[in-house]
């Protein structure tokens, strides 16, 4: 009887480890509703979507957490919509950084970006 206890008693631990879920490897934030807003484009003003993934990136960095793959470009493109072609490069470069796979894609935006700019 002791046997069946302690072996039903365990049972039920190693069940119930395989419950913790993994914590995310990146902060997606409101992207998926960025993405949203700004294929919509009717609803909400460029300058509104740069302050939402603004405050993404921020409480990224707050809990210590990656940046999802994207943001970083998203947000340097609706900059350099909004004119702001300074912040904009500098946020295209920081993707490069964060993720280096991206560098020939975001390499190609840029020179392309640069050749409408001048």
């Amino acid at each position: 009887m002791n046997k069946l206890i302690l072996f039903t008693a365990l049972l039920c631990v190693i069940l119930l480890s395989g419950c913790e879920s993994s914590k995310p490897l990146y902060y997606y934030g409101t992207y998926s509703q960025n993405l949203y807003d700004y294929f919509k484009a009717d609803e909400v003003s460029i300058s509104e979507q740069i302050n939402t993934l603004e405050r993404t990136v921020q409480t990224a960095k707050n809990r210590g957490v990656a940046i999802a793959p994207g943001i970083m470009a998203h947000l340097g493109y609706l900059y350099l919509l909004e004119g702001n072609t300074v912040q904009g490069f500098n946020y295209l470069e920081q993707e490069k950084r964060d993720y280096p796979e991206s560098e020939h894609y975001i390499n190609f935006l840029i020179s392309n970006t640069k050749g409408e700019v001048q």
